[in-house]
């Protein structure tokens, strides 16, 4: 049996999980997927999230991906990034790089089994900071000077493929290159905020081709995860990288409060399979849940059964489909072969993320102000209209 036909029945645990640790964020990213800005006061303690990381050890989960939110403004992230570490679970985590001083990047790159990984939309600040807010560029590029001072090499750089940046995959690259770090390119989603602009920004028909042009020449020394199989069928030569929707059965996510989601873009409670806080833990969500279970069988895909390229793109992304509107044993929104076009014609209201915890009624990049944590007479209307950076000294 092919590796990803073992995947498709699902694993004892995850190769992949994403956990958000909080919404509370200094920026306001315009396709930010987890729609992150406050936080929420429901937020799992640190006492809760330290058990977490004890039933991730007993599942023998490798490493975890941690994010946000800006994960490093939680006033214990390095303490439960110690525990994780101690407890045998690997931490990947992902920053803006608002709190990597160059004290903390040499604490890094003394640590073993930890990885970095530096969100940037764009290789110039004017790119960049059009979709991640004003400064945003400046804050990464010293956060991976810093890391490189330090002589953690190879940290990652993340990069959101949009129409403005795809132009810039070999400025990205050369960025990399300077600072001993590995470039990783992934996929614009239209999830939390994403929604919202995902017209705007997601790369056009011929961007695609110049994405799967550009990955075949150099995928070896770029990581892809799973973004990009939907582009196998461009071509006979297949990308590297997972070529399967591991939605709940390879890969899961845990957000802030402790629900457990299907997959990182798909926040939505048609995707959500428990909460950790639930009798069981996260093992029993994993492993007994009744939608990961329905995930884990086999899937009947549709229409997309029928093309000659649907062993090459398995059918897409299950939540840029949802997003869009799309049935879930359809195409990809981004079908390279065209075949979404008239059923994305025919859509009428759009499925839109139900979870939003930004700062501001509509997405648009903001400045990198310290929010300010005055009282006010006036009560949040909703439960994490608190500030982001609360409790931080």
């Amino acid at each position: 049996m092919k590796l990803v036909e073992h995947f498709k029945h699902g694993l004892d645990a995850p190769i992949c999980l994403t956990w958000e640790l909080t919404y509370a964020c200094n920026l306001a990213c315009a396709h930010c997927l987890s729609s992150s800005g406050r936080r929420d006061p429901g937020e799992l303690s640190t006492a809760e999230a330290k058990a977490v990381i004890d039933e991730l050890q007993r599942m023998q989960v490798f490493y975890v991906n941690i994010g946000g939110g800006e994960p490093t403004v939680r006033p214990d992230f390095w303490e439960l990034l110690d525990y994780s570490v101690a407890h045998n679970v690997g931490v990947k985590f992902s920053t803006n790089g608002v709190r990597l001083t160059p004290e903390r990047a040499r604490r890094l790159a003394a640590t073993d089994y930890v990885d970095v990984q530096i969100s940037l939309d764009g290789a110039t600040a004017e790119v960049n900071d059009a979709v991640r807010g004003p400064g945003s560029f400046d804050m990464a590029y010293r956060a991976m000077t810093n890391l490189a001072d330090a002589g953690f090499a190879g940290f990652k750089i993340s990069v959101v493929m949009t129409r403005h940046n795809v132009a810039q995959l070999d400025e990205f690259k050369a960025i990399a290159d300077r600072f001993g770090a590995q470039l990783r390119i992934t996929r614009l989603r239209p999830s939390g905020r994403g929604a919202d602009v995902w017209n705007d920004l997601h790369p056009t028909t011929d961007q695609q081709l110049q994405i799967y042009d550009w990955l075949v020449a150099n995928g070896e020394k770029v990581l892809t995860g799973d973004s990009f199989f939907h582009l196998n069928a461009l071509g006979s030569t297949p990308l590297p990288g997972l070529n399967l929707c591991g939605a709940g059965r390879v890969v899961c996510l845990i957000d802030p409060i402790g629900d457990v989601y299907a997959c990182p873009f798909a926040i939505h409670d048609q995707f959500l399979a428990g909460n950790v806080r639930d009798p069981g833990g996260f093992e029993s969500v994993w492993r007994t849940s009744e939608l990961f279970t329905r995930l884990r069988q086999p899937q009947t895909g549709g229409a997309c059964t029928s093309c000659s390229a649907y062993d090459a793109c398995q059918g897409g992304c299950m939540a840029a489909k949802f997003f869009t509107g799309l049935p879930l044993d359809g195409p990809d929104p981004e079908c390279v072969k065209g075949n979404a076009e008239f059923a994305l014609a025919a859509v009428g209201t759009r499925p839109h993320p139900d979870k939003d915890h930004s700062r501001v009624a509509a997405p648009r990049p903001v400045g990198l102000g310290i929010p300010s944590t005055r009282a006010t007479s006036t009560k949040p209307d909703r439960a994490c209209d608190t500030s982001p950076l609360a409790g931080l000294r």
